[in-house]
């Protein structure tokens, strides 16, 4: 898992019962990847029908992922929130955390950021830590130095074992990518600052988030330090995501 190519796709607020069924029987085809880690992360209503869905056509070859989950831990009165305990609970192996989405609408930052890393460790869950700098940041020339504070939060966490998804937020949506330059100096930047924060022997993966699509695929699997792709409008359509999936299988 360590070593393979990682496909994650991203629904978002997308998704309706009828129509993941649909999707989900589509990925019975699916031909066997050994080389590629696949998880799709679907909004919270519809993990459980996910999860179900997965083990009966697939036997868990996809991974359940959340989309978020709360900065509180256990039970308690937070009305609206979902612990950590209970995306476990609904079969969820992995949590995206810090999604520039999340900063932008509602206001998160580094603090809760990091107890929500905590809370998805605590129950055995692998947190899915999301970095990337707004267009006005990097034409300042201060993309590196937002990307090392994102990744701060890494320090002393009781993990040797991390996945970032650098997401520009220049690029997500909007049919932008980052040249393969760009996705090499930033991937090779945040190996650097990982291993600085978590230790020479911690197991990384850096994924590339932005615009991914079947076109562009194997050109962003080729660079440097990319160990596969966070993937958004591109995870909802079966072709173009297996087209993704084939192409991290190839690299």
């Amino acid at each position: 898992m360590w070593e393979q190519k990682w496909v994650i796709g991203n629904w978002k607020m997308n998704g309706r019962l009828q129509n993941n069924n649909a999707l989900m029987h589509r990925f019975r085809i699916l031909p066997p990847v050994d080389r590629v880690v696949i998880g799709l992360a679907a909004p919270t209503v519809y993990l459980l029908q996910l999860h179900n869905a997965m083990q009966i056509v697939l036997g868990n070859r996809i991974l359940t992922c959340a989309q978020d989950v709360s900065r509180f831990a256990g039970n308690g009165a937070y009305t609206g929130e979902v612990s950590a305990e209970m995306m476990a609970d609904v079969g969820v192996n992995i949590v995206l955390i810090g999604h520039s989405e999340r900063s932008l609408y509602f206001g998160e930052k580094n603090e809760i950021q990091r107890q929500k890393m905590e809370n998805v460790l605590n129950v055995g869950l692998i947190p899915l830590l999301c970095v990337g700098e707004s267009l006005e940041e990097r034409e300042a020339g201060h993309a590196q130095d937002v990307i090392a504070h994102q990744l701060s939060i890494l320090k002393g966490l009781d993990t040797k074992k991390i996945v970032v998804a650098y997401e520009p937020v220049w690029a997500i949506g909007t049919g932008k990518v980052a040249t393969t330059e760009q996705i090499a100096e930033m991937h090779t930047f945040i190996y650097k600052q990982i291993l600085s924060l978590c230790g020479d022997d911690v197991k990384i993966r850096v994924l590339y988030g932005g615009s991914v699509n079947a076109n562009n695929a194997a050109d962003i699997f080729a660079v440097p330090c990319v160990d596969g792709a966070l993937v958004g409008g591109a995870s909802l359509s079966y072709d173009s995501f297996t087209a993704i999936i084939n192409a991290a299988q190839e690299s």
